[in-house]
């Protein structure tokens, strides 16, 4: 009897593991909803809750069975998914959009027009293959939109901190290269290259078609102008701004970025100038 009863047991627990919860139907059922009246080309439409973390995805998503989608989580159509991967609650993971394996990725991500490599970590709130600011004026004064139609790649091992945004490509892809850290609340706009093992601190800020070599360090609010190549194993203090090419490797700082020493010559220069302007008065 003993036996049987906990044959039983055991048999009802897994059942409940297996089933999904309740409000991951619901909102399966809201997203069919809302899809086919929103895109009439795509009336089959559908979007099933999984069974793994409580998520929802289309039926034409791609999702290993180990990979873990939280509740609140959509996965769209033509999304895959690889092996191990945890997608945190409220995260969006769009259309055609890759995660390679044992990516983890926080909560309220939204992920679109891109790829991410295996072994990543994003952190919550970043935003990733969204349009970048591309904008033109035209004959009349109008203001016209550039259109946005590439993609954000994002290497392995590559970690993003939260709230950080990286625009998809217009001429080129925006490639974030292999190992490379980034910290919180960056702004990597359209058509960036980084290379691989860059750190990246808070607060910068790297303007459209931007181009970083291998091992480059930018310090806190470190800012680069568009279509400024950096080369390999440059490191800008913080508050720094490079509005030409960096070709040599070292150490650079100042507003705007000139070789470490010149800038500390400046910076001395500079009080020593207005200590006599003191003294005169």
């Amino acid at each position: 009897m003993a036996a049987i009863l906990r044959r039983t047991t055991a048999k009802a627990a897994a059942e409940l593991l297996l089933r999904p919860p309740r409000c991951a139907g619901r909102l399966a059922r809201f997203l069919g909803d809302g899809a086919s009246a929103a895109a009439s080309h795509d009336t089959g439409a559908e979007f099933v809750p999984w069974r793994n973390g409580g998520g929802v995805l289309h039926r034409a998503a791609s999702v290993d069975p180990t990979a873990v989608v939280e509740a609140g989580a959509v996965v769209h159509s033509g999304a895959v998914i690889g092996k191990e991967v945890v997608v945190g609650s409220g995260t969006v993971v769009g259309p055609s959009v890759s995660v390679g394996q044992s990516t983890r990725i926080g909560y309220n991500v939204v992920l679109s027009n891109c790829s991410v490599g295996e072994f990543c970590t994003i952190h919550n709130g970043a935003c990733i293959g969204q349009d970048g600011f591309g904008f033109f004026v035209d004959e009349d004064g109008k203001v016209k939109k550039k259109p946005q139609l590439l993609y954000a790649r994002i290497g392995d091992n590559v970690e993003i901190g939260a709230n950080t945004c990286i625009d998809r490509g217009s001429w080129r892809d925006t490639i974030i290269g292999n190992a490379t850290k980034i910290d919180n609340l960056v702004q990597i706009g359209h058509n960036v290259v980084i290379g691989k093992c860059c750190m990246i601190c808070g607060q910068a800020g790297i303007a459209g078609s931007a181009t970083l070599g291998d091992y480059v360090t930018l310090g806190g609010r470190v800012a680069i102008r568009d279509h400024v190549s950096i080369a390999s194993k440059v490191r800008l203090a913080a508050n720094s701004l490079a509005t030409k090419d960096i070709q040599n490797p070292g150490d650079y700082g100042g507003f705007p970025a000139v070789p470490v020493n010149e800038w500390r010559r400046q910076t001395v220069n500079l009080r020593l100038l207005s200590k006599k302007h003191v003294v005169r008065r």
